[in-house]
């Protein structure tokens, strides 16, 4: 008996920009070919990223359309289509565009890997049917130290991604261990998986298991990117369906998907704006719990950040440093009530449900001042995303709304507020960044709830036109599916679905 684990055409092969004419450009290309290039000095970017910083980060206010929780959905999503490995310093070698390491499609490379035949690391072995298997191990989050944090939590199985003796997560993409929410997102895809694994066992032959669990979750997850993901950050329910119907005006491609420049420097680079400085993560990491939960302490309780297995370093009312563990602690496995809408009844004892920041111009302190890097414009993200930008060629975003056909904002709309007002003293309204106008847009025509016109019909081609493109995605081998038998309600599928079939919503109780 042959086991084939391996799905066909999934190792991405590097092309540049540079193809033949009448060809697809390879895995990185451009939506908007032969348009002008945007330029500005170094010092007019720094001068906008310094002002795109959130003055009140710790508001309270925020954008009550959009669950905290898709924020990091967005981020997973992003680790599956792109993987770029190239520094900032050398973009200018390479005006045309960028190599991606990771293929252009919505396929959950990134949690699958290349499957158990060559990452065997990832899979339990099946000891009855004598090969590696077809579900996937889980870690395990281990007893806090009550000396820590107010009373101890158990050991919690699979309450952490799985990790080799340095604390590194065994996963098909490492930068999903970068910060505890994705981290956490990706656990919750490896229970989905495992979940359907037994949901299809008897009913499917073992030597197809688990291609069909992995198209199953596959096609599951794409529902979810074009029909929650894709709505709650457009504004527009059946936004999918429109663009199915209507073809597709600017993100063509002749038989390959490509990843376009425009997307991954620039319009899918909105989520920046919707991260908050702190969360209500569980019931022992909230306000008026130990502490909120920051993006520092969520980024150092990850192996990347040297938190798992190396030595994390503290702030609040915590010790100033402590040494490394193999696991994540018990007491920071997720509470998914606060971060999606799982129907949590009000009145719940110390609950406090996340939103995401609105999608604006604004991003919180934290992303100014990025660790690992310099003081100044190199450690600050706003300019490595104008920069990258420029960089890359990338057209104003006036010149791309002309090209569409949209009303641009006017110089009134770009100059408002405090971060329009520099833009206007360095002479950045008449020809805007693509990535800031995009957020300005989203400001003064979603009221920072949704994506405007141009940056919603990029996102919005770009993911449609990945599913479709892609030959084994539900949309090319059977148009008309839809979710059923998995989810509590046949004909949709959220994330919140996913977590209500896991079951593991909250393991730590509400004390």
């Amino acid at each position: 008996m042959t086991i084939q684990h391996g799905l066909p055409g999934r190792q991405p092969t590097p092309l540049s920009l540079q193809s033949p004419a009448n060809t697809d450009p390879g895995l990185f290309g451009r939506m908007f070919e032969g348009l002008p290039p945007l330029t500005a000095s170094d010092d007019a970017l720094e001068a906008l990223a310094n002002a795109m910083k959130d003055a009140d980060p710790r508001s309270p206010g925020g954008n009550s359309k959009i669950p905290a929780g898709i924020t990091y959905f967005g981020q997973f999503i992003d680790h599956d289509v792109t993987l770029d490995v190239t520094p900032l310093a050398e973009k200018r070698a390479d005006r045309s565009g960028k190599t991606n390491f990771r293929t252009p499609r919505v396929d959950l490379d990134s949690l699958y890997g290349l499957g158990p035949d060559v990452m065997p690391h990832l899979y339990h072995r099946e000891q009855k049917l004598g090969f590696i298997g077809n579900k996937f191990v889980l870690g395990l989050a281990t007893e806090s130290d009550k000396l820590i944090t107010p009373g101890t939590f158990p050991d919690i199985e699979g309450g952490d991604l799985p990790r080799g003796p340095e604390g590194h997560a065994l996963i098909g993409d490492p930068r999903n261990d970068e910060n505890l929410i994705v981290a956490q997102t990706h656990l919750a895809f490896l229970k989905f998986h495992n979940h359907v694994v037994d949901k299809l066992r008897g009913t499917v032959a073992d030597d197809r298991l688990f291609l069909e669990a992995r198209r199953t979750v596959t096609w599951h997850y794409q529902w979810m990117v074009l029909h929650e993901f894709l709505e709650l950050l457009t504004g527009e329910p059946g936004i999918t369906a429109r663009i199915l119907n209507e073809g597709r005006k600017f993100y063509r491609f002749r038989s390959r998907p490509f990843m376009p420049v425009e997307f991954s420097a620039a319009a899918y680079r909105f989520g920046h704006s919707m991260i908050r400085e702190g969360y209500s993560h569980n019931i022992v990491f909230r306000p008026g719990g130990a502490t909120v939960a920051t993006l520092p302490l969520l980024f150092h309780f990850t192996a990347k950040s040297g938190g798992i297995g190396g030595r994390i370093l503290f702030e609040g009312p915590f010790p100033a440093g402590l040494p490394g563990m193999a696991t994540l602690p018990s007491n920071w496995v997720i509470d998914w009530r606060r971060f999606h809408e799982l129907g949590t009844p009000k009145g719940t004892p110390n609950f406090e449900f996340n939103v995401a920041r609105k999608i604006d111009p604004f991003l919180i302190p934290t992303l100014h001042t990025l660790p690992g890097f310099p003081a100044g414009r190199e450690g600050n993200l706003a300019f490595r995303n104008l920069k990258r930008g420029v960089l890359l060629g990338l057209p104003s975003g006036q010149t791309i709304a002309a090209h569409m056909k949209v009303k641009p904002l006017t110089k009134a709309q770009l100059s408002s507020g405090p971060d329009g007002a520099v833009a206007a003293a360095n002479r950045l309204i008449d020809h805007t960044p693509l990535w800031y106008y995009i957020l300005k847009e989203a400001e003064q025509l979603g009221r920072g709830e949704h994506l405007g016109p141009v940056g919603k019909t990029i996102v919005a081609e770009v993911f449609v036109g990945l599913v479709a493109g892609d030959p084994q995605s539900y949309l090319s081998a059977t148009p008309q599916w839809t979710p059923s038998g998995i989810g509590p309600v046949d004909g949709r599928f959220t994330f919140a679905d996913l977590l209500s079939v896991v079951g593991d919503i909250n393991p730590l109780g509400d004390g």
